[in-house]
Order: structure tokens, then C-alpha cells, then sequence
């Protein structure tokens, strides 16, 4: 029996280090069932189709895009909370997708999440010790010393290992998200999945979350995956940054080279929008913007999805070319500007 090799590094996605998650051209669809007694299937949610990236050592990923385009759904497959629909994650070399989960129980450990709502995501019944201490409980490893390793992870998190005895309601927003990040920690994980963090947070307390994140990974040797919808955050954060659609991946590129010359129309449109602290600039600067609504997922459209709101289908191409855009999927790749682009008429543009 041959043992499956394997997948190559994706050319034009970049990244320093060994990769440590590969995902290849990963679907994850949802049924759309019919009301009534009997009930049946009727169509699909397309919420993930195609995703290729890798997740570098040492590195932060940044996953961006609207709500609804998918990113949560990829972060929540590639820990196989949800199953796939077909495609590949591999770990360290080892396939993911098709393991149970008492098959995943010990890969757990090395693969964590931090959710998006700390007031949803911790146990309001148990003590933040008991919170922190449930992952090492779990998997076998809560023995003599144990509680002196839980109050290095509330001092890590900078929280007061002398308040382990209150409870997740006693908390504030940024001491809950802590919370959670000290659990995600328990067990020494080498990739931790990160839901936006931050969204449920006041800007004031962000970037601290934000800071003890950059301090952990440069501590610990930490991979994040770091799924957010504001580019603010992400440029601060991320060293590559992958944009999402509709489902699709439409750009990956260094975050230097992403928001100073986004080539995607959808990422100009996105880098167009962020504000800029000096008036002049802000009066000066081009805006790419889009019209109308996001399509359903249950009906994509054909061909490229971003069409039915691009500035340049609209504007600058000629019939021919939109026809492509209609009838042909674009594919990830390079298309000479060092990075992959999911647009058959990708030109990088200066923005900010």
C-alpha cells in the first residue's frame, strides 16, 4: 500500500519557515432542506470552495473578507469541528480530514481555538481555574503541579493568578478573551486558530489583546490563523494576508505588499475603505468602491463571483472580456505580480 505523499508548496504564497498546515482545495458545503413532514434536500450552502494555503512556523495568517464569506467555516473545518465536503488539511504531513474524533483527540493538543465571544465561549458554572485547568483534565495531564501551571498561564495572559477562585461573570471583555487564550494555551499547542478575537472587544482594550497575541508567538513559537474582518487589525498583526469571497479565495500576498498594492478589485475595494489619520491624504487618495449586495451562496454566480459587483467588469472591460468573467472560473494564481490573484484582469493598484 503506497503512503500518500505529501502536497508541494504552493508557488507565489510565500511564507518563512516549514509549513505546518497545507490545505488544498478544501469544499465545505451545508445542505438547504426543504420544510415540511418529510424533508429533503433541495440545494447547498457553498460556504468554502477551493481554499489552497499553507500556514507557516512562526507565522500569522490573516484570513479577511465580509461576513458570511466563509472564513469561519474554513477555520472550523481545518480543526475538523466541521467536517469537509471534499479536499485536503494536513498537519505536520498527516491528513486531517479523514480522521474520527477519538482519531483527532490526541492532535488537540497541538491544534487550538480562540473563539470570537468571550462571554459566550467560557463555562459561567465553573471557576477560571477550573476553565483554564479542563483542557489538562481532558487529556490525562492534570497531575501534581498542575495548579502552580494554571497560574503561569493567568500570569502569562497578564491576569491575576490570585483570582482563579472568581468566576468568568466577575471578568471584564479583555480579561474573558484572556481567559480563553490561557485555556487555548494549557496544552502547549503549536497552532492556535484564531476567530476574531477582538471583534466583540472595545478599540481601547483590542490592542492589548493584540499585543499579548504578537508577545505569545514570539514567546511560545506559536502559528496563528487569524480570521477577522477588519484590515486595521489584520495589517497590524499579519505577515501574509488571505482575502475571501464568496466562498473563494481571491488574493494572498505579504501584508506589506497587500495594502500598499492590493490587486484583486474586491481587496481594493477593502484597503480603499480603511481611513487614513491625514485629512490630505484621505481628500487625495483613489476610492475603489462596490455596488449592491453580496450574492446568495445558495446561487453563486457563474463564473467569477465578485462580477456582479467588480468596478472594473462595470467599467473598463470590453464585451469580450466580460464574457470571460461570466463563463470562467479564475483560478489562485501568480499572474506576474508575485502573488496569487483570482482575477483574469488583476492589475496591482497604489492605494494608501
Amino acid at each position: 500500500m503506497s503512503v500518500p505523499q505529501p502536497p508541494p508548496p504552493l508557488p507565489g504564497h510565500g511564507g518563512t519557515g516549514a509549513p505546518v498546515l497545507q490545505v488544498r482545495d478544501l469544499v465545505k458545503h451545508f445542505p438547504v432542506m426543504s420544510r415540511g413532514v418529510v424533508r429533503r434536500r433541495v440545494g447547498d450552502v457553498h460556504a468554502v470552495c477551493g481554499a489552497s494555503f499553507d500556514l507557516h512556523e512562526n507565522e500569522t495568517l490573516g484570513l479577511v473578507g465580509e461576513s458570511g464569506s466563509g472564513k469561519t467555516t474554513i477555520a472550523r473545518t481545518l480543526l475538523n469541528l466541521e467536517s469537509a465536503t471534499s479536499g485536503q488539511v494536513r498537519y505536520q504531513g498527516r491528513e486531517l480530514t479523514e480522521l474520527s474524533r477519538r482519531q483527532m483527540r490526541p492532535l488537540r493538543r497541538e491544534l487550538q481555538i480562540v473563539f470570537q465571544d468571550p462571554y459566550a465561549s467560557l463555562d459561567p458554572r465553573i471557576s477560571v481555574h477550573e476553565i483554564v485547568a479542563e483542557p489538562l483534565r481532558i487529556h490525562g495531564r492534570y497531575g501534581p503541579g498542575a495548579g502552580d501551571e494554571v497560574r503561569e498561564l493567568l500570569r502569562l495572559v497578564g491576569l491575576n493568578p490570585e483570582h482563579g477562585n472568581r468566576f468568568a461573570h466577575e471578568f471584564s471583555g479583555g480579561q474573558r478573551q484572556r481567559i480563553g487564550i490561557a485555556r487555548a494555551l494549557a496544552l502547549r499547542p503549536k497552532v492556535i486558530v484564531l476567530d476574531e478575537p477582538v471583534s466583540a472587544l472595545d478599540v481601547s482594550i483590542q490592542a492589548g489583546v493584540l499585543n499579548l497575541l504578537m508577545d505569545l508567538q514570539s514567546e511560545l513559537g506559536l502559528s496563528f490563523l487569524f480570521v477577522a474582518h477588519d484590515l486595521s487589525v489584520m495589517r497590524h498583526v499579519a505577515q501574509r494576508v488571505a482575502v475571501m469571497y464568496l466562498g473563494r479565495l481571491v488574493e494572498i500576498a505579504p501584508a506589506r505588499t497587500l495594502f500598499a498594492r492590493p490587486a484583486h478589485p474586491y481587496t481594493q475595494a477593502l484597503v480603499s475603505a480603511i481611513p487614513l489619520p491625514d485629512p490630505r491624504k484621505e481628500r487625495a487618495r483613489r476610492r475603489v468602491t462596490v455596488q449592491g449586495d453580496v450574492p446568495s451562496p445558495i446561487r453563486p454566480p457563474s463564473g467569477c463571483r465578485f462580477r456582479t459587483r467588480c468596478p472594473k467588469f462595470a467599467d473598463e472591460l470590453t464585451e469580450s472580456e466580460r464574457v470571460s468573467c461570466v463563463e470562467q472560473v479564475p483560478e489562485l494564481i501568480d499572474r506576474g505580480g508575485g502573488n496569487p490573484v483570482a482575477c483574469h484582469y488583476a492589475e496591482s493598484v497604489e492605494l494608501l
